[in-house]
């Protein structure tokens, strides 16, 4: 018999039982930050209030800020901001959103670059976006063939995201004024 303890796997049902706020991903749970700091909040809410001016008028497509998505019995994680190009079924998420950002602190660096990195991309969400406000810088990445390319860094540049229904002009420069 092996000395090292197995490690333990939850689940939806697990999760939703939780105090406090978790992702849950591959069964293994992640403790969310407390409170998102103000720079993060403040370029979160202006990402988000940005996508949903701009898809007012797509009929297919809507943003969202902070909702949890549910990839799999073993998986759940709450994206700062999201897009879908789908109507839900019910009150939750679970199909992959056309896009993702998150916002990047030195707490959730490793997470985000690289365990939600590879699970949206592994989950099929087209567009992941993460943003960096201390450097006021946006890595955009496209799914191609199952994997993430980079379309570029950008700083006070627009960027063009093509949902399929819809697209959107990404102006990075509004995305700092409150910073």
């Amino acid at each position: 018999m092996s000395s090292i303890p197995a490690a333990e796997r939850y689940t939806l049902t697990d999760w939703r039982r939780w105090e406090g706020d978790w992702e849950l991903i591959d069964g293994q749970p992640l403790a969310m930050a407390p409170s998102p700091a103000v720079s993060h909040q403040s370029v979160s809410f202006a990402l988000a209030l940005m996508l949903g001016e701009q898809l007012r008028g797509c009929p297919e497509c809507q943003a969202l800020f902070e909702t949890d998505v549910e990839f799999g019995e073993d998986t759940v994680v709450r994206p700062d901001v999201l897009v879908i190009c789908f109507a839900p079924q019910g009150e939750r998420l679970t199909r992959a959103p056309s896009l993702i950002a998150e916002v990047v602190s030195p707490e959730s660096a490793r997470r985000d670059e690289h365990t939600k990195f590879a699970l949206y991309a592994e989950e099929g969400v087209g567009h992941y976006l993460l943003l960096y406000p201390q450097q006021r810088k946006v890595k955009a990445y496209h799914l191609h063939e199952g994997r993430y390319v980079k379309s570029g860094d950008f700083h006070a540049e627009r960027h063009r995201i093509d949902l399929g229904p819809c697209a959107l002009q990404l102006d990075c420069s509004q995305l700092w004024v409150r910073l």
